[in-house]
């Protein structure tokens, strides 16, 4: 696909290629010492996570827990490995389908790679209402992020971890844990 291809599965699931530079909804550093900066932080995060999984599973901690860390893990290290080797072994998407090992080499170096987003569900269309600060009367699309397996593997796991803070975080669970 190119760069903003899209296929329609339904009106609201779409597969729309997009690549950003690896932060949140398309937010970046400046210039390329800032994704470089946003790389190796990444990767350093990641490892100190995937330290941390390990001492939970040594504890024994909550399996659903471990299940939370590891998606979270799992999807950071998906994204690192668009940043890191997307850029070397595909040409740019701009307008073209990209080409995998071009010649001429990537379109960037190593760690400087755009990271790959392709689900996008416009769940539904509407407007604000007049009497809304600000919005009102504008319209607005729910839910408007194009995202990928890895963001989406992210999101769970931290949404899981809310969801069950009480029974991951309480003091019970806490004392049982220091117990085994």
């Amino acid at each position: 696909m190119y760069l903003g291809e899209e296929i329609r599965i339904a009106d609201w699931f779409i597969i729309h290629f997009t690549e950003n530079n690896g932060m949140a909804f398309g937010m970046e550093f400046g210039g390329e010492y800032g994704k470089l900066f946003l790389s190796v932080f990444r990767i350093l995060f990641v490892s100190g996570l995937f330290y941390y999984l390990y001492t939970q599973v040594k504890e024994k901690a909550e399996p659903l827990y471990i299940t939370c860390i590891s998606l979270v893990i799992a999807g950071a290290a998906g994204n690192i490995l668009d940043s890191i080797f997307f850029g070397e072994i595909f040409s740019s998407s701009s307008f073209q389908v990209a080409t995998l090992f071009p010649a001429e080499g990537g379109y960037s170096g190593w760690l400087h790679g755009k990271v790959v987003d392709m689900f996008y569900f416009p769940l539904f269309h509407g407007v604000f209402p007049e009497w809304l600060p600000f919005w009102g009367g504008q319209e607005f699309l729910f839910f408007r992020p194009v995202f990928n397996l890895a963001d989406a593997s992210i999101s769970i796991g931290i949404a899981l971890m809310i969801i069950f803070q009480k029974r991951f975080f309480s003091p019970e669970q806490q004392s049982e844990t220091l117990a085994s």
